[in-house]
């Protein structure tokens, strides 16, 4: 009994973020209440505060069920033992830019965090996981940077955080271009092009 309702109760979760996904791409996050999430869901708006704080608390989790093994094949990379760590930077983003082209689920949560949210005051929280999650990469791949330094991948003509935040920007710029215009450029193989050229540029001087 106990187990049935868990699982009743996951399932409701997960339909309320179904739901909350489908009404923030179509009206904006701003826009929508949880009041309409209810609605549209079938649910009470109790049943939504049973499960989430509030709208950022909601946002938060909806972002987490895509974006979180994505970040973890980011964060992978900053392993002491890795033996290519510029391997593993092609590897991860290959497979971030893979999920997002071939994933309708994920195209439809990184168009709405992309062009259809607003950090206003009740989305706060959403900004704050944005910039949590970015330091968080941040740090990761700056880590595997410094590794690939040590193994003689790279040089250091600029610092480790300095070729880390450009690569951040590479990438999160081309997923940003792409989802407003899925049909201007092939993401993936535009992407492993761009990202070799980068790291390609970080070799030692001969």
């Amino acid at each position: 009994m106990v187990r049935r309702t868990k699982e009743e109760a996951q399932a409701t979760r997960s339909h309320i973020l179904d739901t909350a996904e489908l009404v923030f791409e179509k009206r904006g996050v701003s826009r929508t209440s949880l009041h309409e999430i209810a609605q549209a869901a079938g649910v009470t708006r109790g049943a939504i505060y049973w499960h989430f704080q509030d709208k950022s608390d909601l946002f938060n989790a909806m972002m987490e069920r895509v974006t979180l093994p994505m970040e973890e094949a980011v964060k992978r990379g900053d392993d002491p033992s890795l033996l290519d760590p510029l391997d593993q930077i092609r590897r991860s983003f290959a497979e971030v830019l893979q999920k997002t082209t071939s994933d309708p689920q994920v195209q439809r949560v990184f168009e709405i965090a992309t062009h259809k949210v607003e950090y206003v005051d009740e989305l706060q929280g959403v900004r704050e996981r944005h910039l949590s999650v970015r330091n968080e990469c941040l740090g990761a791949v700056e880590g595997t940077l410094k590794l690939a330094m040590k193994r003689g991948q790279i040089g250091r003509r600029i610092p480790a955080r300095a070729a880390a935040i450009g690569l951040h920007a590479l990438i999160d710029g081309l997923l940003q271009n792409w989802m407003l215009d899925p049909g201007a450029f092939d993401l993936v193989r535009t992407g492993r092009q761009v990202l070799n050229a980068y790291l390609a540029g970080l070799a030692p001087a001969a």
